[in-house]
């Protein structure tokens, strides 16, 4: 009770002095309360009371039940706390009015957040105040300080080291160190008390001696010492150096047996090899069994391959292996779509093919490429005219004007157009269609000649015959009956194996025909227009009547027109009877289809 007066001394005297209440002082949590409960300003750094609620200093006349005996007179008692005014009460700090406006109660500074305590500090709630405490406890090493910070203890400082005498502390964070003051020299090592322990390097060590010698130790050292006992192999000295003694060597630092069992025996040992392996007695090793030169072909379907204990099985290409791991089944490589279009699986491979109008490349045998069918040898016969090459096909073309293409898809079919009606030939021309276009012809018969033959039918030969006056003497001598002119249409250049009859000149005359004069017979002749000597006529019975039949013997490069003049000549043993002149026009196309 006397310290609580102290406490409350203090609190006070802060309080006539005008100063804060110092947390920093140290003085237990009790006189801490009681201070700033007699202090009017005697609020902690890091406790903070509430705000926004009427309340008043606890002064020393207030009692324990809060009551203000010098105010209790205007309010009649009825404040729990203080009175400030008639029937105006008021609440001290870190409490608040009840709705009666009489009683009070405390504030949860920890539940309405108003409290300031740091991070890794819980708020704690007191009648009036709260309290901050530390979540986490400083551990082994440190201690809580004022301002609730762990600080390290310096148990060197302090003197609660156990350090002996030959030791000196050596604080670090948390513990502290004991150095020993003395230092070992080589040969020894320290011990945790401090004392200095001899080194057996013999040991330690591995192999300090050379081989021959047994290594002795010494203190702080050792010797080496030359061995006078020569033990086999599978044998060493014992410790003692005075016989041989079996060496274990399935327990010795070196593997000898490489993974495999080991079985010690006098002077030697022997490996227990797993299985793939056998032990060889010379070299002492398990060495790896080759099962596929042991057991050829009766392992794998297709490859073998030695492994380290065992083997596995491969497959040639166009296989893989089966589920056994031994057996090889087809695989199927068109899944993969190894081809550029077609692809058919064979056994153990497959084949690539292509597509109408491609063909499979030479060098990967994979890719399908486009076939130029009009570079192909036979390119020059697949189009009448000029081929056109497409992705996988072709086309045929024909030329610009006169030709069509045919249904076959390759020839050019000439356009006849004094047919169609597409000439531009005048009323008074004649159309006579040509390989490629048309000509237009006006034909006039010779003074003393007369056209016959004249049809509403589109003709090709044009035909004049004499007609003479009886008195014109010199058309009646004239020995030409007849001129005649039609038109044909060659082709250019091409090779002749034979002869061909283009034009047949037909008479009314009898083959070897007799009259009451004499007999008959007919001479034809080409009397001008042959270029090159490119036509022949030759003179045959057909149907007992003699046939003029003009030839073509050689080719002609066209471009080109010929008139050939023909001469059908009729003689009688009486003489040259008069003569027929027909005008063949000979038209040589630039093309032929």
């Amino acid at each position: 009770q006397a310290m609580c007066c102290d406490c409350c001394l203090l609190g006070k005297t802060a309080q006539d002095q005008g100063l804060p209440f110092d947390n920093s002082l140290s003085v237990g949590y009790q006189c801490g309360l009681v201070s700033r409960a007699c202090s009017v300003d005697g609020v902690p750094d890091n406790q903070t009371a509430p705000t926004g609620q009427t309340e008043l200093p606890n002064k020393d006349d207030t009692n324990e039940n809060g009551d203000n005996s010098v105010l209790s007179d205007e309010c009649e008692g009825k404040c729990a706390h203080s009175c400030v005014s008639k029937d105006t009460c008021a609440c001290l700090k870190g409490f608040k009015l009840k709705p009666d406006g009489k009683s009070c109660e405390d504030i949860n500074e920890c539940l309405l957040g108003a409290s300031n305590c740091r991070g890794g500090e819980r708020c704690i709630n007191t009648e009036g105040s709260f309290r901050c405490q530390r979540e986490v406890s400083c551990g082994t090493g440190y201690e809580l300080t004022d301002n609730n910070n762990c600080k390290d203890i310096d148990e060197c400082e302090t003197g609660i080291h156990n350090c002996g005498p030959e030791f000196e502390c050596q604080n670090t964070q948390g513990s502290f160190r004991c150095i020993p003051k003395v230092k070992c020299g080589d040969g020894y090592i320290q011990d945790a008390l401090g004392n200095c322990i001899d080194i057996n390097e013999c040991v330690s060590q591995a192999g300090p001696c050379h081989r021959g010698q047994v290594c002795i130790n010494t203190v702080g050292s050792y010797i080496c010492q030359r061995n006078s006992v020569n033990c086999g192999r599978g044998y060493h000295l014992n410790e003692d150096g005075t016989r041989c003694v079996d060496i274990d060597e399935c327990k010795g630092p070196e593997k000898v047996c490489a993974g495999h069992g080991c079985i010690n025996q006098v002077g030697s040992y022997r490996c227990e090899c797993e299985s793939g392996y056998i032990f060889n007695s010379i070299s002492r090793l398990c060495e790896d069994i080759n099962e596929c030169r042991h057991y050829p072909g009766r392992l794998c379907a297709h490859k073998c391959e030695n492994t380290l204990g065992s083997y596995k099985c491969s497959c040639t290409t166009g296989f893989k292996l089966a589920a056994d791991g031994r057996n090889c089944d087809d695989l199927n490589e068109c899944e993969s779509n190894p081809c550029s279009q077609e692809c058919a699986n064979v056994y153990g491979s497959y084949q690539c093919y292509c597509r109408r109008g491609y063909q499979l490349s030479d060098i990967d045998g994979m890719t399908c490429e486009d076939i130029d069918e009009c570079a192909l040898p036979t390119g020059g016969h697949i189009c009448a005219y000029r081929c056109h090459n497409t992705p996988g096909s072709f086309h045929c073309s024909c030329p610009v004007s006169g030709y069509t293409l045919a249904l076959n898809g390759r020839s050019c079919q000439d356009i006849d157009e004094c047919v169609t009606g597409t000439h531009t030939c005048a009323e008074n021309q004649s159309c006579f269609n040509v390989q490629g276009g048309f000509r237009c012809l006006s034909f006039e018969c010779p003074n003393n000649y007369r056209r016959v033959g004249e049809t509403l039918e589109r003709s090709d030969t044009i035909r004049c015959i004499k007609t003479c006056q009886p008195s014109d003497v010199a058309c009646v001598l004239d020995p030409t009956h007849s001129v005649s002119h039609t038109f044909i249409s060659l082709p250019t250049f091409r090779d002749f194996t034979k002869p061909e009859e283009i034009v047949f000149l037909r008479t009314t005359v009898p083959a070897y025909g007799s009259y009451h004069l004499g007999s008959y017979d007919v001479k034809f002749d080409i009397l001008e227009g042959n270029v090159d000597n490119a036509f022949d006529i030759i003179k045959r019975v057909e149907n007992g009547m003699y046939v003029g039949v003009v030839r073509q013997v050689r080719s002609l490069i066209g471009p080109l027109t010929t008139v050939l003049k023909l001469s059908m000549r009729n003689l009688t043993t009486q003489g040259d009877s008069g003569q027929n002149i027909i005008n063949v026009h000979v038209f040589v196309s630039e093309f032929w289809f």
